[in-house]
């Protein structure tokens, strides 16, 4: 149950960060709403999934996955291009994010 609540904890802040532009510094109140409930809502999951889930392994995979999700989002829908250092960064990532489930006991 732990890594389902990191997964949605994952899910809820790319939405968040996702969104984050659209707000025009906080200023138009649709999106900001948005962001605010969809961070508190990650935040809210990264705790529930911190009950058995060591907080430097959650973290680590929450940040991970999150930066890798968030950088493919803006290369897809944003348009944003991603140089080949920038592909390299999200692939070291992801192995990372791997290494750490493939090696580290994430039960305390």
């Amino acid at each position: 149950m732990s890594y389902l609540y990191l997964a949605l904890a994952i899910v809820a802040e790319v939405i968040g960060t996702s969104a984050l532009k659209a707000t025009a510094g906080f200023t138009r109140p649709g999106p900001s709403v948005l962001v605010v409930v969809a961070y508190g809502a990650a935040f809210y999951c990264l705790s529930l999934a911190l009950r058995s889930i060591p907080v430097g392994i959650a973290y680590a995979i929450w940040s991970g996955v999150g930066t890798a999700l968030i950088a493919l989002i803006g290369w897809w829908v944003l348009g944003q291009r991603l140089d080949a250092p920038a592909w390299a960064g999200i692939g070291l990532i992801v192995a990372g994010v791997v290494v750490i489930q493939l090696s580290s006991s994430p039960v305390t």
